[in-house]
């Protein structure tokens, strides 16, 4: 532990006087100090109480290779001791260019271009007005192409044009006024299907909704914009088998581009390094960021072809140039950390290890599953939430006030695995370098967790 302990009481202070924490209702918060995080190494963090913790979150679904890996180290490192940034508007540095080759090189084939930016929010943004742009410039008819078509519950970030296509009323309701129009089609959650129907049988019939939208209205469609196989922010949402190739299919048919949302399914979170790869899909635009960097540092990239590139050359006073940017757009350190953990992935060889702490969490989960007060537990790859209700036989939820999965993650905290509840779904999402038996004890914390606070037997 750094820092006495009459320092870490001003800093408490400090908080409640000055910080504002972000998606927490600050009433009550500043009752008691906060939980601040001084180290990390691999799965594991330490706080100011001494104690160590491991990380069931990924530090916000952000790190992969565990804390402090030696590698990503050192690449910030030698960066640092060239330069900490420069600009791309009119310059450009190595790390940025060779991160964009390496990107594309692993990236869903025919994605060739790389636009950078600082999280996922402005990655979906960029990827927003290239698509609307890109339809601009694609001559007389591609100008009708002007609106966005995505899926309810979806969540792709909080500046404005995301929330836009975002579809999570709790986060975004209140900010409609200023929102720009979009069409809102059913999503698959299959245990609690709009339709009342029951997969496999019902063929999917939730896409039907996206193919009539755009039968009926293909000559205003500018894009679709999923989240691939996983519905983060909704609760661990994942889709079945074969529907995001079936989107895939609908756009092309209807010449609507498509834009997939990787910020929280990229960089293994799914299995694989990409979530598009599971169903052989290429987007037309790709939005990268979290894992990105390994977990160190804020970079995003939005991901797009070469057809989607070429309709924004031409003479300078066509004006067709894409004019976005950001200050901190393809910063050196965090292309240097971004390299350095994509060389991770091919010398560890994390994809194909995996596998076996996939299957290992399938198999820890499976305890928790037979808690009275689990409904469901969803998963994809080393993605995971467990969906607590009242009643299973009839899927009836907690009333939001009991802040039941809030209380499960305070307890799972006392045994010393933090967690961050999405309502009363409880996401495990830990670093892909996370072992087999630490896996094996996460989840037995969550399972003991859930049983103390639902009044429930302990599995196992």
């Amino acid at each position: 532990m750094t820092g006495s302990r009459d320092h870490l009481r001003r800093l408490a202070a400090q908080s409640r006087r000055h910080l504002w924490y972000p998606f927490t209702q600050m009433a009550g918060w500043n009752r008691e100090p906060p939980l601040m995080i001084l180290r990390g190494k691999g799965p594991v963090l330490w706080g100011h109480d001494g104690r160590r913790y491991l990380d069931g979150t990924s530090s916000l679904w952000v790190n992969v290779h565990g804390h402090r890996h030696p590698e990503l180290d050192r690449a910030v490192e030698a960066q640092l001791r060239r330069i900490a940034h420069s600009t791309l508007l009119g310059l450009s540095h190595p790390p940025a260019i060779e991160l964009a080759a390496e990107l594309t090189r692993r990236a869903p084939s025919g994605l060739t271009r790389v636009f950078y930016s600082d999280n996922g929010s402005t990655a979906v943004e960029v990827a927003l007005k290239q698509a609307f742009q890109f339809w601009q410039q694609s001559g007389k008819a591609g100008r009708r192409k002007r609106t966005f078509i995505s899926f309810a519950n979806a969540y792709h970030g909080d500046t404005l044009g995301a929330v836009s296509v975002g579809g999570i009323d709790l986060f975004h309701h209140r900010f409609a006024p200023l929102l720009f129009p979009t069409l809102k089609v059913h999503a698959p959650y299959c245990y609690r299907c709009p339709l009342g129907l029951r997969y496999p049988e019902c063929g999917i019939a939730c896409l039907d909704q996206l193919e009539q939208t755009l039968k009926r209205r293909k000559d205003e469609i500018a894009g679709v914009v999923i989240e691939p196989l996983v519905q983060a922010a909704a609760g661990m949402v994942t889709a079945p088998p074969g529907h995001l190739r079936r989107v895939r299919e609908l756009t092309r048919r209807y010449d609507a581009l498509l834009i997939a949302d990787e910020v929280a399914t990229g960089f293994g979170r799914t299995g694989r390094l990409f979530a598009c790869e599971h169903e052989e899909v290429t987007p037309d635009l790709m939005a990268v960021a979290k894992g990105l960097t390994g977990g160190y540092l804020p970079l995003a990239a939005t991901l797009t072809t070469e057809r989607v590139y070429r309709a924004f050359l031409g003479p300078y006073t066509a004006f067709k140039t894409f004019f976005h940017g950001h200050s901190y757009t393809g910063n050196p350190l965090g292309c240097a950390a971004a390299l350095a953990n994509l060389k991770i992935f091919d010398r560890e060889r994390t994809i194909e290890r995996l596998q076996s702490t996939v299957a290992e969490l399938t198999i820890a989960l499976r305890q928790i599953a037979s808690l009275p007060h689990v409904g469901q537990i969803r998963q994809c790859g080393l993605m995971a939430g467990i969906e607590l209700v009242r009643n299973r036989e009839k899927k009836s939820p907690y009333p939001a006030g009991r802040r039941t999965g809030y209380r499960v993650c305070r307890e799972a905290r006392r045994r010393g695995l933090l967690l961050r509840p999405l309502g009363d779904v409880i996401v495990l999402m830990p670093p892909l370098a996370t072992s087999r038996s630490v896996i094996r004890r996460m989840a037995e914390i969550v399972g003991r967790s859930i049983a103390r606070i639902s009044g429930s037997a302990s599995p196992g």
